[in-house]
């Protein structure tokens, strides 16, 4: 018994190192086990509270995107009222929704939620809080094959509409594949896989760049599109495909929220301690976020501040527990790539600015002041 406190007294104190919301298992002065479990639940509670409403303030701000366009057949008022049945609509306002407006939309929820998750799965098992799901190289990959296919015309999958987003795919796979054979090493680290990535991402950056010197106008405006990332080209049918691959990945995401929760509290040594292989749940944890991450790229282009603003601002209102951690960072990526989408569809309308440069403009300055404010910098 004794033995069995002992190990366990570093998992108290990281608990409560960790929570940032005070001690929760460790026994206070005229406080009951009891009271403190009571505590812990209301802050669940809390957590949960947050997230709901960080769900309702995307679907509105969702909602308002739909009835956002050059179109004067439909306004927010308008589109509300067909969406939820109390108006029919003509044929070319259902046009519009159903073809244009919604699979634009669904896309940004879906790959601003992938992207995040990813993001916050990144930071925990790497245990750092820069890396985002740009760091593995995954994204410069997909440029590398998007470049191939548009300035050379080289695609493996397929030719016409697909083939710029599927060379982009197997790309990033490529790289997932290099993922896999490093996590068979036994004396790869969390830095190694970033090293690698950086290396990775210079190789393929090089490659692109001497692909653009040899490329035509035309290819250099079509790649640059690419690479300022885009809502505008999925259509239904590929939102629907790329909903799909992220509703499989995400639930076996959090069933690693626990192992991302021993690994931030105490490293490698304490995860073993807890049975918590580090070297395979690391390897897993980034082949399933390079998965995501190269799913949504392949079809959006180069978006990937969401997945390094997102789970900041996550932490920020709903703290370290994984658990709640990683749904919050999915809902606030995507109210992150609604919203910026939404703005940069509207702001010089007819002219549409593609939403990666829109998350950078909007997003960085309030991840900044988010920061700021929460470690009490004052001038």
């Amino acid at each position: 018994m004794l033995m069995q406190v002992l190990t366990w007294t570093p998992f108290i104190r990281n608990i409560s190192m960790w929570s940032g919301r005070g001690n929760l298992l460790v026994h206070h002065r005229g406080e009951t086990l009891t009271s403190l479990s009571l505590q812990h639940q209301e802050h669940g509670r809390s957590q949960v509270l947050k997230i709901g409403f960080m769900c309702m303030l995307t679907a509105l701000v969702s909602l308002v995107a739909l009835g956002q366009g050059s179109s004067t057949q439909l306004d927010v008022l308008t589109t509300a009222r067909i969406m939820f049945g109390l108006d029919e609509a003509t044929s070319v306002q259902a046009a519009i929704i159903w073809e244009l407006r919604l699979p634009r939309v669904l896309m940004a929820i879906v790959g601003g939620a992938g992207l995040a998750t990813a993001g916050a799965l990144m930071q925990g098992c790497l245990g750092n809080p820069l890396v985002s799901p740009l760091t593995l190289g995954v994204a410069s990959g997909a440029g590398l094959g998007a470049a191939l296919a548009i300035v050379v015309g080289f695609s493996i999958t397929s030719v016409g509409a697909f083939a710029i987003a599927g060379n982009a795919f197997v790309f990033s796979l490529l790289v997932v594949a290099i993922i896999i054979q490093l996590g068979r090493y036994r004396s790869i680290s969390a830095e190694s896989y970033i090293l690698v990535g950086i290396a990775i991402t210079f190789i393929a950056g090089a490659i692109v760049s001497t692909l653009q010197f040899f490329a035509t106008d035309a290819q250099l405006s079509q790649l640059a599109h690419w690479s300022f990332g885009s809502l505008s080209r999925p259509d239904m049918a590929v939102v629907l495909g790329v909903s799909i691959g992220i509703a499989v990945l995400l639930p076996q995401a959090m069933m690693w929220s626990w192992d991302l929760n021993a690994l931030a509290m105490g490293g490698d040594d304490f995860a073993i301690s807890t049975g918590v292989n580090p070297m395979r749940i690391r390897r897993n944890i980034l082949v399933l976020s390079a998965l995501m991450t190269s799913l949504i790229i392949a079809f959006t282009g180069m978006i990937g501040f969401v997945g390094l603003a997102a789970p900041h601002m996550s932490r920020l209102i709903i703290g370290n527990d994984y658990r709640k951690l990683l749904p919050a960072s999915a809902v606030c990526g995507a109210f992150l790539m609604v919203f910026a989408d939404t703005i940069g569809r509207t702001l010089f309308a007819p002219i549409v600015i593609p939403v990666g440069i829109m998350l950078a403009v909007i997003g960085g300055p309030v991840f900044m002041y988010l920061l700021l404010q929460s470690k009490g910098i004052q001038r």
